[in-house]
């Protein structure tokens, strides 16, 4: 358990410094550092600079050094516990990587607290009962919801619950502090999508244990369907 643990962190190291690393080269383009130079200065003022301004701009903010050596600058800031600043942003990336990692951990909060015990029901509901019309209804829902992507999920529920009905409103962005009203649209699309993984999981699981021969014999033998179920099956499905 101990060396998969190790191997997957190191695989996520790898990962994320492929991904860091191609960020970098990818936007080490004029473009990008003017687009970071109007962010800061403004439209009119980057227009007004001449080009011995903008390359000492450039140079002080570190913009002017190849992507590599500003690629490396940063590994060794971010080891020593600097995660650097944004220029878009105009923040230093630790507090603003904090508050959005907090917004997160909300909304993974509501999401999983609605999304796992309906899950689980759908999924003993239909594995209870394999091949009924029960058990193709919810898993025929459980597959049509997550085959679509969550975007288009985000598109029809603003549509109709916000602008059509008018029950929502139609951003998130808790300007005015945590309303829990604008938390509705995001997590019901974020439910909506991933609760038919879970569903179908456990609706297998149960499925195997309703097959078992120790079901059967207990059904067999007169004890109760509902009995069999809730102090056996579900217990070892789950």
């Amino acid at each position: 358990m101990l060396k998969l643990i190790l191997r997957r962190l190191v695989q996520m190291v790898l990962i994320m410094a492929v991904a860091s690393l191609l960020l970098f080269a990818i936007f080490d383009t004029p473009e990008f550092k003017k687009r970071l130079a109007v962010q800061e200065l403004g439209g009119f003022a980057v227009s007004a600079l001449s080009e011995d301004s903008y390359q000492a701009w450039l140079s002080e903010r570190g913009l002017d050094a190849p992507f590599y050596i500003r690629y490396a600058n940063w590994i060794g800031s971010i080891l020593q516990g600097d995660l650097g600043f944004s220029y878009e942003k105009n923040r230093e990336v630790g507090p603003l990587l904090l508050d959005r990692l907090a917004n997160t951990g909300i909304l993974a909060f509501f999401v999983f607290a609605l999304m796992i015990p309906l899950s689980l029901v759908l999924g003993v509901l239909a594995g209870m009962k394999e091949g009924s019309v029960q058990d193709r209804t919810i898993s025929f829902i459980s597959v049509f919801t997550t085959s679509i992507p969550e975007i288009a999920t985000a598109i029809l529920l603003t549509v109709v619950l916000s602008l059509g009905l008018g029950w929502l409103p139609a951003k998130s962005a808790m300007i005015r502090g945590f309303e829990f009203q604008q938390l509705i649209l995001p997590v019901l699309t974020l439910v909506i999508y991933d609760f038919g993984y879970v569903a179908r999981m456990t609706r297998a699981s149960m499925a195997e244990v309703m097959t078992s021969q120790y079901i059967r014999t207990a059904i067999l033998k007169g004890i109760p369907y509902r009995r069999v179920v809730m102090r056996h099956a579900l217990r070892n499905a789950l």
